[in-house]
């Protein structure tokens, strides 16, 4: 039986950022204590399901007690990690990792790249990107990264055009070329595919993609490029972490022949090996 604990963040989200980082000082946490399990906080798909594979198949012969948390917000694993409620997460690209570092003053590093989940434009109303009528809306993640990512993969289908130099954190006020007049929804990630039914397209995460039954690499519009893509999935750690023996141990297991094997196996391009 798999010893996945399953969180409802939409409390814990709202008072990590204000209680969470506080807790630093305890005595016994997930991140110092070395002799217990290695808890690491992930979203449910396909960061848990990737943990539980190599817990239930992996872990045990590698000498990994390993326990998984699943959280559905891109806020909780960050501060529970910084305050040592869990001792690494699994759920962020780098450049969102930076960001919040930046704006948060947290210690999150990486340790490892190992997936990546290609941002996708879906919708229920057209089947292709250019049959998008003339002030369509378009919903977008409303995260500084994730936004900016969206709005890059928008420009590079020819959407729209972005200024120069706008990067991950551009906003549609960077959008110099609109020829379809899209307007913007701006919602949180988890939101963008629950509103495909009120706008004519949304961009939605990987992860948030797969867990709302859609099969990215079959049902986008269009598609992020892995080629030369900064956008990986990585295992992190609070500063000073790196060198935790489980956290090591952890960091192979998940970039072994197994675990690209299964990622491939399982989720038939939707979810790409980084590794």
């Amino acid at each position: 039986m798999r010893n996945t604990a399953k969180i409802t963040t939409a409390v814990l989200a709202a008072g990590a950022l204000t209680l969470g980082l506080s807790a630093c000082g305890s005595d016994k946490d997930a991140a110092s204590d070395t002799s217990g399990p290695l808890v690491v906080a992930a979203s449910p798909v396909p960061h848990a399901e990737i943990l539980n594979f190599v817990k239930d198949n992996l872990a045990e012969k590698a000498g990994l007690d390993l326990e998984v948390k699943e959280f559905t917000d891109y806020v909780t694993p960050n501060t529970a990690t910084e305050d040592g409620s869990v001792g690494a997460n699994f759920f962020q690209t780098q450049p969102y990792l930076d960001d919040f570092n930046k704006k948060n003053g947290t210690h999150i590093v990486s340790v490892v790249d190992v997936h990546l989940e290609p941002l996708g434009l879906y919708s229920h109303k057209v089947k292709k990107a250019d049959e998008l009528k003339s002030g369509a809306t378009i919903a977008i993640p409303n995260d500084t990264v994730n936004e900016g990512r969206a709005l890059q993969l928008l420009a590079a289908n020819g959407l729209l055009t972005l200024k120069d130099g706008a990067g991950t954190s551009a906003t549609p006020a960077d959008i110099t070329d609109n020829p379809k007049k899209l307007t913007f929804k701006e919602l949180e990630a988890a939101q963008t595919p629950r509103s495909l039914d009120d706008v004519d397209a949304a961009v939605v995460n990987g992860n948030y993609a797969i867990e709302a039954d859609l099969k990215p690499a079959k049902d986008a519009l269009v598609l992020e490029e892995a080629k030369n893509n900064p956008n990986s999935n990585l295992l992190a750690v609070k500063e000073g972490q790196e060198d935790d023996p489980r956290v090591k141990k952890l960091a192979d297991l998940l970039t072994s022949p197994e675990v690209k094997k299964y990622i491939e196996d399982t989720y038939a391009g939707s979810v790409l090996p980084s590794f």
